[in-house]
């Protein structure tokens, strides 16, 4: 009898910052299995880099989840994702400035809405954070997988500035925060 995991993946969009970050923590997290980074909620087709930087396009860095949630819950998904950058900041994270870098939420279907808000309301309910939140909720539309080279960037590239200074410290505090969801 085959085994298809595929028919219990599910998929969701995440922005929040620079997607290199997001897409080195997500790659470690258990139930996560295929993280992509790219762009999306923009108005402008087939962006590249070049242009979603620019702000011109509309989209935002995104990294692409297909997880098992038999494995690892949306809830699991939105705790990690709101401590690892700051959604309380209007289209900005650390020194990256921008709408391409706005705290956002693609959802591909109801329940996911529904989940995220949920989330987002109990997270401002318990005081977190000092500030309101500023994520978005959008409905996915259209994902555009990001150049190549952005692939797995910080596993390529573990001794590049940008990583050392901003994904290695981000991706400590995950591994301590979240040691007990790690991938073996």
């Amino acid at each position: 009898m085959e085994n298809n995991t595929d028919t219990l993946m599910e998929t969701i969009i995440l922005g929040g910052g620079c997607f290199w970050c997001l897409e080195a923590v997500f790659d470690q997290l258990e139930g996560i299995e295929v993280v992509v980074s790219g762009y999306a909620g923009g108005s402008m087709p087939d962006p590249d880099y070049r242009m979603v930087c620019s702000g011109i396009t509309g989209h935002a860095e995104v990294v692409q989840l297909k997880y098992n949630p038999m494995q690892i819950t949306i809830e699991e998904i939105f705790e990690v994702f709101f401590s690892i950058h700051d959604p309380t900041t209007l289209n900005r994270q650390g020194a990256d400035i921008g709408t391409q870098y706005r705290s956002v939420i693609f959802y591909h279907n109801e329940e996911q809405k529904t989940a995220a808000r949920k989330f987002i309301a109990e997270t401002e309910l318990s005081k977190v954070w000092d500030s309101p939140l500023v994520t978005q909720l959008e409905p996915i539309s259209i994902f555009y997988p990001a150049e190549e080279y952005h692939q797995n960037y910080f596993e390529k590239n573990p001794y590049q500035g940008y990583c050392r200074a901003v994904i290695a410290p981000k991706l400590g505090k995950f591994r301590t925060k979240f040691s007990h969801r790690l991938k073996a």
